[in-house]
């Protein structure tokens, strides 16, 4: 009999129900698409309803310190599995699980049916990123880096051409250095401090001595360069335009969430192990994420304006969208992160919708505009499914156009979206917050204040040269096709940020509350390493 509450297990079905489901779908045969489809449409609504009652649970109280800890195997940590749920991880399972059910609903008629165990593919995907926001482990968050790319590599190569072998076989060679580094710096951390539990770790790094110090800060970087090349920051993210725009629509947008894993996992394990309490080590590698960060937002902007073509612009945003995380993390103050959190959020959704959106302004191109496409591409396999079967839906040139501007004015950070509200309260928050140790503003805050305003200038010219020519220049006055279920994800993401745009205080409020929980690393390892396994308790001898 077990004392655990049934509300304890809400925290590893996220993980166990992709697992479970993505197993059962291999042996299905493409022929029953239909079962396929409906099983894993189901599982995402789950996992949806899953992420929104976590979320509930832990900002509503349920759990101390808001904390929620799940002992697989009921062992204690650090020796056992601990899965924890905060704020932060509760919030990147609800933007995972939306996003995830509007890419499903988008390849529902058309993608999934390109190749064989799509459907599986995606649950193993959402398996390994739903782990590695769960986890507080650095050897299980590799475990899940590890299950995410190896459904990624599969998903990456779905409907394959000739492009996207080769941007897949380079997205493959990075990842694989990348584990190796990760697991290289997992061994020196673990050589240095004897644990490799994120709170354990927090708590023995100031008493660690000055040889194990020097170890466990090489062992960082290292972990750093692989954490760092999946959050695409420079000059380590090259990778990341050129898969973007060589996977299929509804893969790219899934990558999207991907590369924020990378920036989870240094927002978690950085604030955790090197923050304020960390005595000696105070700080590590803190003003490096900052330059790096700007020195990627500066790549990203540079790349947005050079290219001609939607998908490359759309990587090249991402790429601007990660340094920029990147730079907040590494000046992490309360406010500031609460605005980076809130941007993280606006971007990923208007990038994710944006992914799938060019596919559907493609149509509008001209026939002769897409015969030069398939001459250019001649040589290589199609990569396309069948023509779009649907139906010209009324006034589909105003939807197309009013998401298209929808999302460049998110992602540019122009009013009045939830792009300019993000990016205001960046710059209001690092105007606000005082350097250590010094009066008045820091030429360093002020670097990346300008280059967030040129960065914004940049991806709207780059957005608004590709409108124009996808709108206006290409001569089209014929409506493309489309299908309900292409229109009505990008719709609802496009939504989303207009809502977040409306509800800006109370998302606010919770972001703030979720920057100021990432900063209370005690209650973090008191909630995870004082959580005591269920004991069992006796049955009666009257009821046996």
């Amino acid at each position: 009999m077990s004392a655990l509450p049934w509300q304890e297990h809400l925290i590893v079905l996220p993980v166990l129900l992709p697992l479970v489901a993505g197993a059962a779908l291999i042996p299905v045969n493409q022929k029953h698409h239909n079962i396929k489809l409906g099983l894993a449409a189901a599982v995402n609504v789950l996992l949806l309803i899953l992420a929104v009652t976590l979320m509930a649970l832990v900002d509503g109280g349920h759990w101390p310190k808001a904390i929620g800890v799940y002992l697989a195997a009921n062992w204690a940590a650090p020796f056992g599995i601990a899965l924890m749920v905060d704020r932060l991880a509760a919030l990147m399972l609800v933007l995972t699980a939306t996003i995830a059910l509007a890419v499903l609903v988008f390849s529902a008629r058309r993608w999934d049916r390109v190749g064989v165990h799509f459907h599986s593919l995606f649950l193993f995907l959402l398996m390994g990123l739903n782990g590695a926001f769960l986890t507080n482990d650095l050897f299980n968050l590799f475990v899940f880096f590890e299950v995410m790319l190896a459904a990624s590599y599969g998903l990456l190569l779905h409907g394959y051409n000739l492009n996207r072998i080769r941007a897949g076989m380079q997205y493959i060679a990075v990842n694989l250095i990348a584990s190796l580094l990760f697991l290289i710096g997992v061994a020196l951390i673990y050589a240095a401090s004897g644990t490799l539990n994120i709170p354990d770790l927090a708590k023995r790094v100031s008493m660690l001595r000055p040889e194990d110090a020097y170890l466990l800060q090489i062992g960082a970087s290292v972990l750093a360069l692989a954490f760092l090349t999946k959050a695409a920051m420079w000059p380590l993210g090259f990778w990341l335009p050129g898969t973007y725009s060589s996977a299929c629509p509804p893969v790219a947008a899934m990558l999207v969430v991907m590369t924020k894993v990378g920036v989870y996992a240094v927002l978690r394990v950085w604030l955790a192990v090197f923050g304020d309490a960390a005595g000696p080590l105070a700080g590590f590698g803190f003003a490096a994420l900052t330059a790096g960060g700007m020195a990627t937002i500066v790549f990203g902007a540079i790349g947005l304006l050079s290219s001609q073509e939607g998908a490359r612009m759309a990587g090249y945003g991402a790429v601007v969208s990660s340094g920029t995380l990147l730079a907040v993390i590494g000046l992490s103050g309360g406010s500031v992160l609460a605005a980076g959190l809130y941007y993280l959020v606006s971007a990923t959704l208007a990038m994710s919708a944006f992914m799938l959106l060019l596919e559907l302004t493609e149509r509008i191109r001209p026939p002769g505009a897409s015969l030069l496409a398939v001459t250019m591409e001649a040589f290589a396999i199609d990569d396309k499914p069948e023509d779009p079967v649907g139906v010209v839906i009324p006034g589909a040139l105003a939807f197309l156009g009013l998401s298209f501007v929808t999302c460049a004015l998110v992602i540019s950070g122009m009013p009045p979206l939830s792009g300019f509200i993000a990016k205001f309260s960046l710059i209001h928050a690092l105007l606000e917050t005082p350097a250590p140790g010094r009066p008045g503003v820091t030429p360093t805050v002020w670097v990346l204040i300008a280059l967030l305003i040129i960065a914004g200038l940049a991806s709207i010219i780059a957005l608004m040269r590709l409108g124009v020519r996808t709108f206006w220049a290409s001569g089209a006055s014929t409506p493309p096709s489309l299908l309900a279920s292409e229109a009505a994800p990008v719709t609802a993401l496009v939504v989303l940020c207009a809502v977040l745009t409306v509800l800006a205080g109370n998302v606010f409020e919770y972001m703030e509350r979720t920057a100021d929980g990432l900063k209370r690393v005690d209650d973090y390892g008191e909630r995870v390493l004082g959580h005591s396994p269920v004991v069992r308790v006796p049955i009666p001898e009257g009821a046996r």
